[in-house]
């Protein structure tokens, strides 16, 4: 995460291709422009949030001509491919052209989609905003007084911060009244329906059957069958074991646990388990899926 200082006029192109950017406007105004679709105007308490890979453009005027480009890996150069090589740095955490700028904008980005974040945020548009006048987040100063502390363990809150300011805001952006939240994310409002999602999402490794389940929510069977089914789109089982696919594809690309391990976590016997109901899924190996992340 850093703090963004500009005067205009400022331009930043961003090519990335990170999955996940969220932007706050802290001080100032700025746009943000992605190459297809609307653009948005930001202005203090605004929060915005860019759903890679596509570019996009920040800038403190449509018109303004990028006079930095952003590529993966953080690697930042001049339009005409020149490396920029730190010139706009501005020390812990800052970069731009100038400390006391008048747009100050925090960013924190997201450099890897898992299979269980990407359940919630397939159904987020390309670009979103949530103005001040809607959502009032508290953890603003939090970060602002954060971002600057050359401090050891600076990064863990800087990283929890940010993980709390984006499911903050997501429930903001979900509970609009025009808001298309996916069908279980909806679901787990319901009582029956909602409690059977946390059993299942909170203990995955769990020998789980319909019938537990039901017994779980005070409900029969059937009548288990028929609302999760109508509320999600899918049955019981098929969801516990998509949830358990998704563990174990994030689990393999962000551990070098064994896959009998993740297989015991997610609830399968075996990694013979696992592997066959991962391929069947997946179209691939655990060990393929794995060498790609790579």
């Amino acid at each position: 995460m850093i703090r963004a200082c500009f005067e205009p006029p400022w331009s930043v192109r961003v090519e990335d291709r990170a999955p996940l950017t969220v932007m706050v406007m802290v001080r100032g105004e700025a746009w943000v422009i992605p190459d297809q679709g609307h653009r948005i105007r930001l202005r203090p308490g605004d929060l915005a949030i860019a759903r890679g890979p596509d570019p996009y453009t920040c800038a403190d005027d449509p018109g303004t001509a990028p006079q930095a480009l952003i590529l993966p890996g953080a690697e930042c150069r001049y339009p005409d491919g020149r490396s920029l090589n730190g010139s706009m740095d501005l020390g812990v955490r800052t970069w731009g052209d100038r400390l006391d700028g008048s747009a100050v904008m925090l960013i924190g980005t997201y450099l890897w989609e898992g299979e269980i974040s990407g359940r919630l945020l397939n159904a987020l548009p390309p670009l979103l905003a949530l103005t001040a006048d809607v959502w009032n987040c508290p953890l603003t100063p939090l970060l602002m007084e954060e971002i600057v502390r050359d401090e050891p363990g600076q990064e863990v809150v800087l990283d929890r911060l940010l993980d709390l300011l984006v499911i903050a805001a997501l429930r903001a952006w979900f509970s609009r009244p025009e808001a298309e939240a996916p069908a279980w994310y909806r679901a787990l409002a319901d009582p029956v329906v909602g409690r059977v999602l946390r059993l299942v999402q909170d203990d995955p490794a769990h020998p789980w059957t319909v019938a537990s389940l039901a017994a779980k929510a005070g409900v029969s069977r059937a009548a288990l069958g028929r609302r999760f089914t109508e509320l999600v789109g899918e049955p019981p089982m098929t969801y516990l074991t998509g949830w358990r696919l998704a563990l174990a594809a994030d689990a393999m690309r962000d551990t070098d646990d064994t896959l009998d391990a993740i297989a015991r976590r997610v609830g399968y016997g075996s990694a013979f388990a696992l592997s066959s109901a991962f391929k069947r899924v997946y179209g691939v190996s655990p060990q393929e899926h794995r060498a790609r992340a790579a």
